[in-house]
């Protein structure tokens, strides 16, 4: 009985303390010369438990509902003793029912990096100010992950997360550092979160639900339903590429990005019909990967 106890006590503790995020964090500083590089160590390891150790929703996650996500952090610059300088690529995962595959949800590359590291100091953030370029940063991408995750799982299910990086962002209107402002670039974070709760993008948030619960979710039992539901799908996708909402679309091209390798996949083993409109529709949409959606005709299929 006292055995049960503990491993009741245990499984219980285990659901109370899993947090949201499993995050593999790699601070990589090969450009700057001169450091010391135990101080890049500490980074690392400070990332990792702001990002892993904190609490992100009311939610509660059992370990192995923890989204799967990568950060690189690639320094490029020492501007000062405590400042940096460089990109951060990061990477979500969503699992797929029923199989041992996981679906890139997001994959995105950030150039405006900049911010102070102090070793031993506290990495702190709040919602209701810009504290620390550092942690702003890395709450913005957390909050856009768990966004999308949620949206992939419920119809604008991830909202309530898009808003937090909203307000991030708006936090962060009178910062020194680069990433935040409308007119800084053509694909930052201001603009990512822009066309994410952008009306005129919602088409985009409606096909990452039908994508995934209706799409590749079922394609374990179903796999010729599934691609028919996928294909269905990639007409939201249209629609708002033929709108043009924005000059620059950073939304879908981030779709692009997460996806064109597993949209290839997906039709590689589907009917001779419905790949050829899959792979037009899919090269008017996205011309920069036509060569790639070409290899949806390359294989027999069915």
């Amino acid at each position: 009985m006292q055995k049960f106890i503990i491993i009741c006590f245990l499984f219980i503790s285990d659901l109370i303390v899993a947090q949201e995020l499993n995050c593999r964090v790699q601070v990589v500083s090969q450009q700057i010369q001169g450091s010391n590089k135990h101080i890049f160590e500490s980074m690392q390891k400070d990332i990792y438990e702001f990002l892993n150790n904190r609490k992100w929703t009311d939610n509660v996650f059992s370990n192995d509902e923890r989204i799967e996500c990568n950060l690189l952090i690639n320094l490029t610059e020492q501007i000062s003793a405590d400042e940096y300088k460089g990109t951060i690529q990061v990477q979500s995962n969503r699992p797929v029912f029923s199989t041992n595959f996981n679906s890139v949800i997001f994959n995105f590359k950030d150039n405006d990096v900049q911010f102070r590291y102090v070793e031993f100091q506290s990495m702190e953030f709040s919602e209701n100010t810009n504290m620390a370029n550092l942690t702003s940063l890395l709450a913005y991408y957390v909050y856009i992950i768990i966004g999308l995750d949620y949206d992939s799982f419920s119809l604008n299910g991830g909202s309530a997360y898009f808003q937090k990086a909203e307000k991030i962002v708006t936090n962060a209107q009178s910062a020194q550092e680069k990433g935040w402002k409308s007119f800084e670039s053509q694909r930052n974070r201001y603009w990512l979160i822009e066309n994410i709760l952008n009306p005129k993008y919602s088409p985009i948030r409606e096909f990452f639900y039908l994508y995934h619960r209706n799409g590749l979710d079922i394609m374990a039992e179903k796999a010729t339903d599934g691609r028919t539901q996928i294909a269905e799908s990639f007409k939201l996708l249209q629609k708002v590429y033929r709108e043009k909402p924005s000059p620059f679309m950073t939304f879908l091209q981030v779709v692009f990005d997460a996806k064109s390798d597993e949209f290839v996949n997906v039709f590689s083993e589907s009917y001779p019909d419905e790949k050829t409109r899959v792979n037009n529709l899919l090269k008017e949409i996205d011309p920069a990967n036509s060569t790639k959606y070409q290899k949806i005709m390359l294989t027999d299929g069915k």
